[in-house]
């Protein structure tokens, strides 16, 4: 598909360098998408990303150039063929992200990484003390279990309307006004009177703390290179397992020393430290907003109209975004296999990450008579589980970096990502079937224990591996194809908490283990599926993508002559 570069001047906007026309900030982008419009076509839009995480969702149309993100000019600026100047970083940029400290850069990222730490803690935390919460309210346990899957629910929903959000507002904004909800709606928690205010506040936790969860990763895009981003990637991607297994342990020993309302304060003292850490020192780091405030600025200062970004020349209207974030990932979880088995995998894996803040209450305290506390302290050897991986890393990077090098002169196809999915994949069934078999309570409770160490290692590499898969196949809809393992998976964790205690009290702690085991062992196949035939999968995909379709698209695009229009 032919996609061209310049624009038709409109007739009816003004030309740009005619410095004797202004036009305020509000009509300026009214007339700026009125007179675009007919130039927008949703239905056949095929962006090249710079890169997948950095646009959640595709706001640009076919016509789209994007050289202003990826080509730095030392005038600050592109000229067009129809008068427009779009506006650039300069190279060496300081309000390029990317060009920011490795100090600072690393800063950011811990941060960011401590919100979805914090989010994935304060989605665990409650199961420390969930029967006081039954007890003070007069309701059953499977009630008070309510108060997980309402949140974990909210994680599943909130991704398809932040992901637009942040293209539309920028990272910061999202990250401000989210987070900013979600602490304030801990303290009904805290306080309630009735079960129905405390799930009421819980659902809303959920979704607004799915946010941070949502961008995180765009915000990782926005600050490192390719080649840098793998650990920055690996460190992220760590924070949602630990969370959940801090969470227990904490969540513990509150409530065996205090009251499960403390266990709602002390959530919110944790989060709302790194709320004000995040707001008095994470800048913007979208580069199509900051660019955007560049333009804003110029006009201003300069009274030229003709200062613009690509993203204000062809950003989809609200409407089209919302139904692309609604409506694709559907398609794809549908109508592509990939998507659909991996899907199903992580959802698995989730949901057994889940399952296990459940089942070690029955295992632990009710099998092996262990207090609250010493039962969180379990979790401890899926935490480390989860560190390993995130040592191994960097590592498993260089391995793929080496055989793309060495085997596909430095471009190679997605399958090989699957590759230490293929290892790790079997360390999952380990790790259930020493669990159930090393349950029984007259048994030594360091079996069951220990066997978390391997579940948690093949938690963190499987998930890694499967996101770099689907990005890599799917690079022009990896978002969407993302937002629907997301939201699947979500929903999974948020229901294996309401049968998991009955599922082991009927089916015993041993063959229930065993169950889950063999459903994990049945999941082994799916990488090696699509290691030996993920590419013809992919060739019969009209969604996948295709390098030789891409050169060819930037082939058409510059004229044929492999030369940009700067």
């Amino acid at each position: 598909m032919s996609v061209p570069t310049s624009r038709p001047v409109p007739a009816t906007l003004p030309l740009p360098n005619d410095s004797d026309f202004t036009l305020s900030e509000r009509d300026f982008h009214v007339e700026v998408q009125r007179t675009h419009l007919q130039d927008l076509d949703t239905s056949t839009s095929h962006v090249s990303p710079l890169d997948a995480a950095n646009f959640p969702v595709a706001v640009v149309d076919s016509t789209a150039d994007l050289t202003e993100y990826a080509s730095p000019e030392r005038s600050g600026y592109v000229t067009e063929s129809n008068g427009y100047k779009l506006v650039t970083f300069t190279p060496d940029d300081p309000g390029n992200p990317k060009n920011w400290s490795k100090l600072y850069k690393w800063y950011c990222t811990m941060s960011v990484a401590s919100i979805c730490f914090a989010v994935a803690f304060g989605s665990a935390v409650v199961t420390g003390d969930l029967q006081a919460v039954a007890d003070n309210f007069n309701v059953s346990l499977e009630v008070s279990i309510l108060t997980v899957t309402l949140f974990v629910v909210g994680f599943g929903v909130g991704p398809l309307a932040f992901a637009p959000a942040s293209e539309l507002w920028g990272r910061q904004v999202v990250y401000l006004v989210t987070l900013g909800i979600a602490v304030i709606f801990i303290i009904p928690c805290a306080v309630a009177e009735n079960i129905g205010t405390l799930l009421v506040c819980r659902l809303i936790d959920g979704i607004a703390f799915s946010a941070p969860m949502t961008i995180v990763g765009g915000t990782l895009a926005d600050l490192w290179n390719d080649e840098e981003r793998g650990v920055a990637m690996a460190t992220f991607s760590a924070a949602p397992f630990l969370g959940p297994c801090v969470g227990p342990i904490v969540g513990g020993y509150i409530g065996q020393n205090t009251s499960w309302r403390w266990i709602y304060w002390v959530m919110l003292i944790f989060i709302g430290v790194i709320y004000l850490m995040v707001v008095f020192t994470i800048p913007e780091t979208y580069a199509p907003e900051i660019l955007k405030r560049r333009a804003r600025k110029l006009r201003k200062e300069t009274g030229d109209n003709s200062f613009v970004t690509d993203m204000d020349l062809s950003r989809r209207p609200l409407g089209e975004m919302v139904k692309v974030s609604l409506c694709r990932p559907i398609v794809l979880l549908t109508q592509e296999l990939i998507v659909f088995l991996l899907t199903i995998y992580m959802a698995l894996i989730y949901g057994l990450l889940y399952m296990f803040f459940f089942a070690y209450p029955v295992v632990f305290s009710e099998g092996k008579k262990m207090n609250l506390g010493p039962t969180g302290l379990m979790f401890i050897s899926i935490a480390v589980g989860v560190l390993v991986s995130t040592f191994l890393a960097p590592f498993v990077n260089r391995h793929y970096v080496h055989i793309g090098a060495a085997k596909y002169n430095g471009f190679p196809p997605p399958e090989v990502r699957l590759i230490p999915m293929m290892v790790s994949c079997w360390l999952v069934p380990i790790g259930l079937f020493i669990f159930a078999w090393t349950s029984y309570p007259h048994l030594i409770w360091v079996g069951p224990c220990l066997a978390g160490f391997p579940c948690g290692l093949g938690f963190c590499v499987l998930y890694n591996s499967a996101n770099n898969y689907i990005v890599d196949s799917y690079q022009h809809h990896a978002a969407s194809a993302l937002a629907a393992k997301t939201f699947l998976r979500s929903i999974w964790g948020a229901t294996v908490p309401l049968f998991t205690i009955q599922m082991y009290h009927r089916l015993g702690n041993e063959w229930a283990g065993s169950l889950l085991a063999f459903l994990s062992l049945a999941c082994c196949a799916i990488p090696y599926l699509f290691y030996f035939y993920g590419a013809k999968i992919r060739s019969y995909s009209k969604y996948a993508y295709s390098r030789e379709e891409d050169i060819d698209e930037k082939y058409h695009r510059h004229g044929g002559n492999g030369q940009g229009e700067v």
